[in-house]
């Protein structure tokens, strides 16, 4: 198991980049790696479950495991193939204005290392893009 952690600030409103992840219908907004989100509801919440898409239209199922909507946190894990990434999510006021966002990733190294860099670029995308 390997654990990485990436951070992006940008000038979007802390309430803003945390709607951005409570409605998995606005994550391709952000995230050029997901085309459409098909989850169990409309909102995450503990044990919403679903598939996301890529551009390439392949998909990987996902469970989200809890949401702290007072601390803006959250964590959820993706089935790709026989192996699961454990994805957790915050977002904090950056010290400036704006806001920070984090994402530890735990799972199989060659997945860890292999999706980190669309990662950091979704969430440099999530606190700076304007909708």
């Amino acid at each position: 198991m390997t654990t990485l952690t990436l951070h992006a600030t940008g000038p979007v409103d802390p309430a803003e980049v945390w709607d951005r992840y409570l409605h998995p219908a606005r994550w391709s907004e952000w995230a050029p790696q997901i085309k459409k989100v098909d989850p169990s509801g409309p909102r995450i919440t503990p044990g919403l479950s679903g598939r996301v898409y890529d551009p390439l239209r392949t998909s990987v199922g996902f469970v989200v495991d809890e949401v702290s909507e007072a601390d803006r946190r959250w964590a959820w894990q993706v089935t790709v193939g026989p192996t699961r990434l454990g994805l957790l999510h915050w977002v904090s006021p950056a010290p400036d204005g704006g806001t920070t966002a984090g994402l530890r990733i735990t799972g199989f190294a060659p997945l860890v290392v292999g999706y980190a860099p669309l990662a950091l670029l979704a969430l440099k995308r999530l606190v700076t893009i304007s909708t």
